[in-house]
């Protein structure tokens, strides 16, 4: 065995070790920013985590850059949650209205983020690009299986669908009385042909 063949495992576990305490961090901030939006102050996050500000900083220099951390894995997590649900659930209608409740659950819990992503900031603008491009056609799938099932109204905008819930869904953090997902609940419902 060489020197070489005995140094790549501390590197390699040197590696594992820091994705597993970047993702300690994100999963921290990402719980923070529910609470407390995306302004919320880095020592929250810091505590959450259960490390100092210095561990926070060396993974992510900016605050964009681990908002964009957080919400980029989010969006991911959301878009491949589509064919998994177009192939778990009973029927496409089904992984429609599944997939809905997920992305309703994203959206409502990110506190801040909608004017972070109306700021100048390229990053945020990178941000909402690829939101838009990894959950739009994932909802237009959704939406052309239940349309091609003959489950839902033909001719439904994967883009408006997903703009009239985001629009659902604003001002309920400041209202108790609110609750978006009833309303969102029976828009996607409504879209839906009623068997003869």
């Amino acid at each position: 065995m060489t020197e070489r063949d005995t140094a790549a495992p501390p590197r390699r576990a040197r590696r594992v070790d820091a994705r597993r305490n970047e993702q300690k961090l994100l999963d921290a901030a990402a719980s923070v920013f529910v609470a407390s939006g995306v302004d919320a102050p880095i020592r929250e996050i810091a505590a959450e985590a259960g490390v100092g500000l210095g561990t926070i900083y060396r993974h992510f220099p900016d605050r964009t850059g681990l908002v964009i951390a957080v919400y980029g894995h989010q969006v991911e997590t959301c878009a491949e949650a589509g064919r998994q649900l177009l192939a778990e659930e009973p029927s496409p209608l089904d992984a429609l209205l599944a997939w809905v409740e997920r992305f309703v659950d994203f959206v409502i819990t990110k506190h801040g983020l909608a004017d972070a992503l109306g700021s100048d900031d390229p990053g945020f603008q990178r941000l909402h690009a690829h939101f838009l491009d990894r959950l739009v056609p994932v909802c237009a799938e959704l939406l052309a299986a239940a349309e091609d099932a003959g489950q839902i109204t033909p001719g439904v905008d994967a883009y408006e669908l997903m703009r009239g819930i985001g629009n659902l869904c604003v001002g309920h953090e400041s209202d108790d009385r609110y609750d978006p997902r009833h309303l969102i609940r029976l828009l996607v419902r409504g879209l839906r042909i009623a068997e003869s």
